[in-house]
């Protein structure tokens, strides 16, 4: 036993693990990025959402972070998968179970072995008999009591490394999902801010709009004085009237988008649709100037971006995969052993003569399978495959990303710059023309085409400035910010 023991070890210990072995690929990304940088602060990319200077969204992605259901589930699976890294890990070891027992017998009268029975009991009727008999043979009618009490250990001997894939796979597969666990906080992260922000545009519209219509009454006052005094016809105040009613209509849909703008906040901080109604309907701090962000290089993308990270693992894990199929190609050695004690009593069942010792060494050579385990080998490959094609994917999109959030970036900038302009023309037209219709040298339509104007300008640069907003969250999105450095997972992988 010892010898058989000793053989199937060393076996195990010369075994060689089967399957491609794993690098990670090289990322083709250029030197830079072909879109213009700004030169800027480095900004800490955790925290991204500071440089924008607006406490409130401070706190409300800080909550998002902490009670979001989404990173809940992808904290979840991470658990999910470091138990299933457990179990990888104790595949490859013995497993040991006790086990006892009692059995009882209880022998037929008529069992064609009687006289048997007689002849080794003595040859009459004063052999041991009656339940629980102790010693000989018990007779026909009568019974035997035997207590067992015993370990038994079986152990797989992962010789082709079949095991030792596994773990390798259910390793990679844990630090993946904490790569997708990190990457859902910068999704909650820009999700936030860009819902944020939306409801600030919409406030800032319902406030420009707001102003207007205090702009337009006063110009109704005016007119209606106009037309007392007979410089101008009635009509031009039911005319001022139309236009701050059509204004006034602008109203309601902007204070419902701010209500459901509210209520999307609510739901990514985790809480009910109406939580956040009396926080936000405060006044908020005025929005600071949108900052100019360098995107760094693109190499930084394959350090940064926690679903490259996470595409990278699972490729590692695929290409694992491959290893433990084709361990299946090979012959399985295994070995069994089982310690017991029995005894028909219980006052000598932990006597050295109640000891029984059974080993058993094994070994399963595959042979015919009509292909099943070649099948298995190569699906493993093309997953492995296709694994890496979802990499180099990744790495794609996230350049572009980067390159996109760049370009529109800068075309923003150059539109607020101009729309600012038109502001200002759209001001001094106004105050010439109101000026003009006060004397009466120009109608009210002139007047109200110039207002109208004033409103639309005032408006676009309201949404230029988000759409600035919008883009920088972009890039910081596709920069990979709004995960905190907590330590490297992949750092499990020399554990």
């Amino acid at each position: 036993m010892r010898r058989l023991i000793a053989l199937m070890t060393s076996v195990a210990l010369a075994g060689c693990t089967v399957g491609p072995d794993y690098h990670v690929p090289e990322a083709a990304v250029p030197p830079a990025f072909v879109g213009p940088q700004p030169s800027g602060p480095t900004i800490d990319p955790a925290t991204w959402w500071t440089v924008f200077g607006d406490s409130t969204l401070d706190s409300l992605v800080a909550r998002a972070l902490k009670d979001n259901p989404d990173i809940a589930i992808a904290a979840t699976r991470v658990r999910e998968a470091r138990l299933q890294e457990i179990g990888a890990r104790a595949s490859g070891k013995p497993v040991v179970n006790a086990d006892s027992n009692v059995t009882h017998v209880e022998f037929s009268k008529n069992a064609g072995f009687a006289s048997l029975a007689r002849q080794f009991s003595g040859g009459g009727s004063s052999g041991a008999t009656g339940s629980g008999n102790s010693g000989g043979i018990a007779l026909p009618g009568s019974g035997i009591t035997t207590y067992a009490l015993g370990f038994d250990a079986n152990w797989e001997l992962d010789v082709f490394g079949g095991g030792r894939r596994g773990i390798e796979s259910a390793l990679a597969r844990t630090v993946a999902a904490e790569w997708n666990r990190r990457d859902a906080a910068v999704m909650v992260a820009a999700e936030v801010a860009q819902a944020y922000f939306a409801l600030r545009l919409d406030q800032t519209q319902a406030a420009v709009i707001a102003q207007e219509l205090e702009s337009q009454r006063g110009a109704q006052r005016i007119a209606g004085e106009v037309a007392r005094v007979g410089l101008v016809p009635s009509i031009d105040v039911t005319r001022q009237r139309s236009s701050i009613t059509s204004t006034e209509a602008r109203l309601a849909p902007i204070r419902a988008d701010v209500a459901v703008r509210r209520h999307a906040l609510a739901i990514l901080l985790g809480e009910s649709p109406a939580a956040l109604d009396a926080e936000l309907a405060r006044p908020l701090p005025t929005l600071a100037p949108v900052p100019a962000i360098p995107a760094g290089l693109p190499t930084d993308l394959l350090r940064r971006r926690p679903d490259i990270r996470a595409a990278e693992r699972n490729l590692g894990a695929a290409t694992a995969d491959i290893g433990v199929a084709v361990a299946d190609l090979y012959p399985k050695f295994t070995l069994t052993g089982l310690v017991q004690l029995i005894s028909s009593t219980l006052a000598t069942l932990f006597s050295g003569n109640s000891l029984q010792l059974t080993g058993t060494g094994a070994a399963q050579f595959p042979l015919v399978d009509w292909g099943r385990r070649g099948a298995a080998v190569d699906t493993r490959k093309a997953q492995r495959d296709e694994a890496y094609t979802r990499y180099r994917a990744t790495v794609l999109g996230a350049l572009r990303d980067v390159e996109d959030a760049l370009a529109r970036i800068e075309a923003e900038r150059a539109r607020r710059t101009a729309l600012l302009s038109a502001v200002g023309d759209a001001e001094a037209s106004v105050h010439a023309i109101s000026a003009q219709y006060r004397t009466g040298f120009v109608a009210q339509d002139s007047l109200l085409n110039a207002e109208a104007q004033l409103l639309a300008a005032r408006e676009q640069v309201a949404g230029s400035d988000a759409q600035l907003r919008q883009q920088t969250i972009a890039l910081f999105k596709a920069m990979g910010g709004g995960w905190s450095d907590q330590g490297d997972p992949t750092m499990l992988l020399k554990q």
